[in-house]
């Protein structure tokens, strides 16, 4: 009898563990598509020839929020994730290396732009989110 209690315990606690969500900063469609909203943020903002495309970014986000409740997040959670201060200032900086790796960060209107430019010519996720003027 106590092997068979163990055992139904055991599936309990499996499924349960299962059940069990990650951090929203662990799900990486999630995070790529914010940190793509972020990069294309600064561009926008410090390259007058380049501009977001908000059609495209609000339906984005919607989407963006369906998938996350279709995960099993509740409104709640998704945001308190988005207004959470640390996780704001990680996307912060991963948006700032990606920036300054590319030759934008701090240099200037221009290498904005032209950083914007590139992203729109591959048909990056940034890209997909600017157009040029």
């Amino acid at each position: 009898m106590k092997s068979i209690l163990f055992a139904v315990v055991f599936v309990i606690s499996s499924a349960q563990a299962s059940l069990a969500k990650e951090p929203l900063s662990n799900v990486a469609y999630i995070n790529d598509r914010l940190f793509a909203a972020a990069v294309g943020d600064q561009i926008r903002r410090n390259c007058d020839r380049i501009s977001a495309r908000m059609l495209r970014v609000l339906a984005d986000a919607n989407r963006l929020k369906n998938h996350a409740v279709a995960l099993g997040y509740t409104e709640a959670e998704i945001n308190a994730y988005v207004k959470n201060d640390a996780e704001k200032a990680k996307m912060k900086q991963r948006r700032d290396a990606y920036l300054a790796d590319n030759g934008a960060l701090g240099q200037g209107a221009e290498a904005y732009c032209a950083l914007g430019r590139a992203e729109i010519a591959r048909g990056s996720l940034i890209g997909s989110l600017l157009k040029a003027r």
